[in-house]
């Protein structure tokens, strides 16, 4: 069930105005998002869920110095006493990339449990950020040049550079580059969430109605792929709004049209055909 459509529009509204500001809000990105999964997930909702962030980073001891102690600390909390963690089964279920059923839970993908630990981490003052690893995110504490990383999945297991190379090997066949490393963005942290909750849409036909929101968010954020458009397209006539897809693929034949004139003729027929299907 989705939400009433005024509000989704409002969830729209705030989601696309927290990520333009100034320093997005990540927990309350996560929040918005998943308030488009959840018709449940209200106003007060978002609030209870962003106070248990504020209750569990009030546990974390005072006076932490350096990365290690930080991430220890984060493992002994989060990962020991209350139980954060994941398991395979985590990447068959949507509640695992929605930050309030991880926080119900305790249990979801790589990158929502690093979300947890990097919310609860920053409210306590923390040097904390996510690091983006191909297949795997995990958390970094400390000076980005030296990181402290720690895999929230595995309960805040420690990772050395050679689990790190390992990780990132196991998941692209390839050697750990630098790059890879960097803190990553809030909005890189939304996107990359969206993508997973695409890639689980896609596995399951029938929920194209997911397909579709997980698109809509992406669309709303400042710098996204330009081929999501083609895909909202897509989602719209395999949902029967043929005139609505259709219109949508011709905008994205003419962007494309004097890099690939193949492929936007390719698109111009696909919208054709998207428009056959009312006679």
């Amino acid at each position: 069930m989705a939400p009433e459509r005024h509000d989704r529009e409002e969830i729209r509204r705030r989601f696309a105005e927290e990520a333009r500001a100034e320093r997005p809000d990540l927990a309350l990105l996560c929040l918005l998002l998943a308030a488009e999964a959840d018709p449940a997930l209200d106003a007060n909702g978002i609030d209870a869920a962003q106070i248990e962030l504020d209750r569990l980073a009030g546990l974390l001891p005072y006076g932490l110095r350096g990365g290690r102690a930080w991430a220890s600390a984060l493992a002994e909390l989060l990962g020991e006493r209350y139980g954060f963690e994941g398991s395979s089964a985590e990447y068959q279920r949507l509640e695992s990339s929605l930050l309030h059923e991880v926080l119900r839970r305790r249990r979801g993908l790589p990158i929502l449990l690093s979300v947890v630990w990097i919310e609860v981490a920053r409210r306590a003052g923390a040097p904390v950020y996510g690091v983006a690893l191909p297949g795997h995110f995990v958390v970094g504490f400390g000076d980005p040049e030296e990181p402290v990383l720690a895999d929230p999945f595995a309960g805040g297991r420690p990772l050395s550079g050679q689990d790190a190379e390992l990780l990132v090997a196991g998941a692209t066949g390839e050697p750990l580059e630098p790059s890879m490393l960097v803190p990553a963005r809030p909005l890189e942290t939304v996107l990359r969430i969206l993508n997973n909750i695409r890639a689980w849409a896609a596995a399951r036909p029938e929920r194209s109605d997911v397909a579709l929101w997980a698109v809509e968010l992406s669309l709303l954020l400042p710098s996204h792929p330009a081929r999501l458009r083609y895909e909202r397209a897509q989602l719209l006539v395999r949902s029967g709004e043929f005139l609505r897809g259709a219109a949508e693929l011709e905008e994205y034949a003419d962007v494309v049209a004097d890099v690939e004139p193949e492929a936007a003729e390719a698109v111009r027929r696909s919208a054709r055909a998207a428009r056959a299907r009312l006679n």
